[in-house]
């Protein structure tokens, strides 16, 4: 992608493919830890077999998430980006930790206590996951597309490696002593790592990229405040006789209200994509879907298909002729996915194994699909000030359906009993 002249001078290109490698692994950090959680779910259930965990743990997770970044998305244009990355980094960091540490106290015993535990954790992994989603997907929304590309793909990169991993701990510790346990604690160890990871790429790599510095620079021309301290972070200064124009810049950005009503579409696509991912996965796909010969498998295989094709699913948008781009061409795409309820449904109660797994992975292939076509085609058009404003909105829309997903989730153990 071309970068826009400024004054007759191409800007450095230094360092894209960097910032790309960067905005993936940083993907991978928003959501490791909560992939983690998600990929052992079988281990939960063993540990409380009473509560739900498939269904508990999500939505102990999403009220945070979505609270948080309604509050954040009303005050971005005066929140510092940077401090808001890496108060989240942080606390995903310090979650993961406390999880480990919970189960070595309790020596991996279940109980009341240790699941009030484990939700008061995951709560604050909602809150952090508000900090980092919304803070990343603005700041890169006023960067280029590829940038929002590979930060998405991260994110589903991360559910595939945890699945991937899953297997091979399931595979290695299957006939052990508590082997389900075993592998949970690698999966917590490796997220805890991954979550200080994160906070060093972020705090002392990213800022200093050039391509980076460049559209950040060109940002705060625009009037935004948040990008000063990344700028700052990474060596380099807004303009003084352009900062001193930032008051007038503010007035003339549009409000969020006016970008929500421009851009009501895809707020409306990311609302329902993830509604009626949500509503399946991982609560149905978990505990609804029936016995099948793979056994202990059945679960663990669902969940990695359906990572596995979410990620493929994010880069396919790359392919130029595959890259869906228009407006209602994404709305007639996104509410056609309302299909794979009563598909689910008549699957789970008729189908065999094998039709599942087709269709869980159909699920996760248009998730990451559609997402990616979303975040990449929404903020076009816009200066950086408003590119990043959309950025949160967009992520509040995608929270708001993530948390419908998981309450109407409940609505498949309706005559089921508890």
């Amino acid at each position: 992608m071309t970068i826009p002249e400024e004054n007759g001078v191409i800007p450095n290109l230094k360092g894209k493919r960097t910032a790309m490698v960067v905005c993936w692994l940083l993907g991978n950090g928003c959501l490791l830890s909560w992939n983690s959680m998600l990929t052992v779910q079988d281990y939960y259930v063993s540990l409380f077999p009473r509560y739900h965990t498939a269904r508990v743990f999500p939505l102990m997770y999403q009220p945070f998430a979505l609270g948080t970044i309604a509050v954040l998305a009303y005050y971005e244009a005066h929140l510092d980006t940077r401090k808001k990355n890496l108060t989240g980094f942080i606390i995903f960091f310090i979650g993961s930790l406390l999880i480990l540490l919970l189960d070595i106290v309790t020596s991996g015993k279940g109980g009341i206590g240790t699941f009030i535990g484990m939700c008061t954790i995951l709560a604050s992994f909602g809150v952090a996951d508000a900090f980092v989603e919304g803070g990343m997907v603005g700041d890169l929304s006023l960067m280029c597309p590829e940038f929002v590309q590979s930060l998405l793909a991260g994110m589903a990169a991360s559910g595939a490696f945890t699945s991937s991993l899953r297997f091979i701990t399931k595979a290695a510790f299957e006939n052990s002593k508590n082997g389900l346990r075993k592998g949970a604690l690698m999966f917590l160890a490796i997220s805890t790592f991954f979550g200080l990871l994160c906070i060093l790429l972020y705090a002392f790599v990213f800022a200093k990229i050039p391509i980076v510095q460049y559209y950040r620079l060109k940002a705060a021309s625009e009037g935004s405040k948040t990008v000063l301290a990344d700028l700052a972070a990474g060596g380099a200064e807004a303009q003084p006789t352009k900062v001193a124009e930032e008051d007038n810049h503010q007035l003339d950005r549009l409000s969020n209200k006016q970008l929500l009503l421009q851009n009501i579409d895809y707020a409306t696509d990311l609302f329902l994509i993830y509604v009626v991912t949500l509503s399946i996965f991982p609560g149905f796909l978990v505990e609804d879907t029936g016995s099948h010969s793979l056994g202990s498998w059945y679960a663990l295989v669902l969940i990695a298909m359906y990572n596995v094709w979410d990620l493929v699913g994010r880069y396919i948008p790359l392919i130029k002729s595959l890259n869906l781009e228009t407006r209602k061409g994404i709305l007639i795409a996104t509410i056609s996915r309302f299909l794979f309820v009563p598909a689910f449904y008549f699957t789970a109660k008729y189908g065999e194994q094998g039709w599942m797994i087709t269709l869980t992975s159909f699920l996760g292939l248009t998730n990451g699909y559609l997402t990616v076509c979303v975040f990449t085609a929404a903020p076009k058009g816009y200066k950086g000030p408003e590119q990043n404003a959309l950025g949160n909105l967009l992520v509040l829309c995608l929270l708001g359906g993530i948390f419908s997903g998981v309450t109407l989730d409940w609505m498949w153990l309706i005559g089921k009993g508890w």
